[in-house]
């Protein structure tokens, strides 16, 4: 029955959705502000992501370089046993490692908390058991995803240059290598880029740690579609925000993209 510009904004759709854009993400069911609590829950899903994410960034290319058969132990059994390695560990769920990791380093052990969570550096030591899963479970992928890189670019005229004028395997490999093979492995860091600001939903809820990936799995299990469609929000935006970083990487790691 609405007329003119209401047959658009008299709809559930424009009342609902159309505030996200403006930064308004509303009120739960229970009536607190959403902005409110992903400000507060901002910074424990960042003090758990970001080491995972860089830490894993460095030894996953530090295994694949050294390890994983490119540098030091090409063709040998100790390439074939690392290759063997990386696919039992990506062959087994993320989950396994978090209750296997919780038994033993927690329960068994008593190394680290079981689950829990604390402001400033006492947080440290709850993280320490989430953050090692979080890099253990990418090991396996991520290090034949980029030893695949790797040895692509091995074979290529610039490699077989720079070791005929007498540079060491660690400088043609860390320098050379590396830097060629930056643009895949730059494209493989955008999955994980939201859930830099999104949080790690498994993580967060086994482990206690009250940021906006538990936010969200509490919000699902009370049917909070409020918190939920502005999760989803936040979460599309970081996807299409880590894109676009991505293609500005691209110029910097390979500066003849800028002359195309």
């Amino acid at each position: 029955e609405a007329q003119g510009i209401e047959k658009i904004t008299k709809t559930v759709f424009y009342t609902r959705s159309a505030p996200l854009l403006t930064g308004d993400l509303g009120l739960s069911d229970a009536g607190r502000s959403i902005n409110r609590e992903i400000a507060e829950r901002v910074g424990p899903s960042l003090a758990l992501a970001v080491p995972t994410f860089v830490l894993g960034v460095f030894v996953m290319l530090v295994f694949s370089l050294m390890v994983g058969g490119v540098v030091l132990v090409r063709r040998t059994k100790l390439e074939w046993a690392a290759v063997a390695f990386a696919v039992t560990v990506m062959s087994v769920s993320s989950l396994f490692y978090i209750i296997l990791g919780q038994w033993l380093f927690a329960k068994t052990l008593r190394l680290v908390p079981v689950s829990g969570f604390m402001d400033g550096w006492r947080m440290t030591v709850f993280l320490i058991l989430p953050v090692a899963i979080g890099i253990f479970s990418r090991l396996g992928s991520d290090t034949l995803l980029y030893r695949a890189m790797f040895l692509e670019e091995v074979g290529k005229d610039y490699v077989r240059t720079a070791r005929a004028k007498g540079a060491s395997h660690a400088r043609v490999m860390f320098v050379h290598v590396l830097r060629n093979a930056m643009l895949p492995i730059l494209t493989s860091t955008v999955a994980v880029f939201p859930m830099l600001f999104m949080g790690s939903l498994i993580m967060e809820s086994f482990f206690g740690i009250p940021g906006l990936g538990s936010y969200t799995i509490d919000a699902i299990n009370a049917q909070d579609f409020s918190i939920v469609r502005a999760m989803v929000f936040l979460g599309t935006a970081a996807y299409v925000l880590g894109l676009l970083l991505t293609d500005i990487a691209y110029t910097i790691a390979d500066p003849r993209i800028r002359l195309k």
